[in-house]
């Protein structure tokens, strides 16, 4: 069956193939089957959601163990991929780093040309455990500091934030983080989901897939969302100036970031968790600016153009109270949705088919060539 593309631009509402991952039906996401609240709100960790995604159904204790174990055990980056981080200069974005990076660990990778499920599977338990070294250690490097290993017994979510600040985290820090990563775990066909699993169906190799993703992921129209939203808040700067500040933005016909969502009609389902995470780190820290702002803007611009906050809204100020620079929370998302690109990648290859479409042809018909001489 044929599509009006134009009619469809940015694929708007095309459904390109069947996935048993996620599913967002009547403003309902679900992973599996379990919807994101029930999730994000009874999951004891990240971990418990990845294995739901790659394992296709929740995880026995025994079995959450193992995958924590794995998770940690191969984390560690190779000597030679560290080496080219610190190559890099302090002043790259996070998100270049992370791609070449990740491009990088795919030749030193055990496993790196064997493309059985199982290879693929443990290729992707180690890229989950070495996005936290690798996001971490650029950010200690850059501020003069030595990349941390992670801690044997801890959770990905709390090993991430102990690896960034060197000491034990608060456990309030860890609950909502844990619940960022679980909320950012996978969207359906997503761009960076969907660029995984093109590039999975030419059969390349796990690394290039997540490659691609990353790649894609760094667009300010899908990952660097939350980026600019914190970028948004700090020149706002406080609650008093938010409504004038937002109003003379939508007047400069600017875009509000961390707003509205082409798959939702009635509001983002995460937003609502991080709104929650972010009011309570505010309490812990006593530092109520960011969510009063983020709470005022939220006001306005429901008020003034009926939009409603997606993910990357709150976001901005959960991660900016557990002391997460702003230009790390697209290499978080990365870290988190590391875990719905490699369950896409697993699937695609399962029962695949190069990704072809075609092309819905605007340009000049029959040309002539004309002699450079005569033209």
């Amino acid at each position: 069956m044929s599509v009006n593309v134009a009619e469809n631009k940015g694929l708007e509402d095309v459904v390109v193939g069947p996935s048993g991952i996620s599913s967002i039906i009547d403003d309902v996401l679900t992973y599996r089957g379990y919807s994101i609240d029930d999730l994000t709100d009874n999951a004891t960790c990240f971990e418990e959601i990845v294995f739901l995604l790659w394992q296709g159904r929740l995880p026995k204790q025994a079995e959450l163990d193992a995958l924590k174990q794995s998770i940690t055990e191969g984390a560690a980056v190779p000597k030679e991929v560290m080496d080219i981080v610190r190559s890099f200069p302090k002043t790259a974005n996070p998100m270049d780093v992370l791609r070449t990076a990740v491009s990088a660990l795919g030749i030193y990778d055990p496993q790196n040309d064997e493309t059985s499920a199982e290879a693929n599977m443990a290729k992707a338990t180690r890229l989950q455990g070495q996005l936290a070294t690798l996001i971490t250690g650029f950010e200690r490097l850059r501020n003069g500091q030595e990349p941390l290993a992670p801690k044997p017994g801890l959770t990905l979510a709390a090993n991430f934030l102990y690896m960034l600040k060197g000491a034990d985290p608060d456990s309030v820090a860890v609950k909502g983080f844990e619940k960022a990563l679980i909320l950012h775990a996978d969207h359906e066909f997503n761009a960076s989901t969907f660029a995984a699993r093109q590039t999975a169906s030419t059969l390349s190799d796990m690394h290039s897939c997540i490659t691609s993703a990353i790649g894609t992921l760094k667009g300010p129209l899908h990952g660097g969302a939350n980026t600019a939203v914190m970028a948004m808040l700090t020149e706002v700067g406080t609650a008093e100036n938010a409504e004038p500040w937002i109003k003379d933005a939508l007047a400069k016909k600017k875009k509000i970031m961390g707003f509205g969502h082409r798959v939702y009609e009635n509001g983002d389902p995460r937003a609502k968790h991080l709104r929650q995470m972010s009011k309570e780190l505010a309490e812990r820290t006593g530092d109520p600016k960011w969510y009063q702002m983020s709470i005022k803007i939220d006001e306005v611009v429901k008020a003034e153009k009926g939009l409603l906050t997606n993910v990357d809204f709150y976001s901005a100020s959960t991660y900016h109270y557990m002391g997460i620079p702003g230009d790390q929370f697209t290499p978080i998302f990365a870290l988190s949705r590391l875990s719905g690109w490699a369950a896409h990648v697993m699937e695609q290859l399962a029962n695949n088919r190069l990704i072809r479409p075609r092309a819905d042809y605007t340009g000049p018909a029959a040309q002539k060539y004309v002699p450079v001489d005569k033209r």
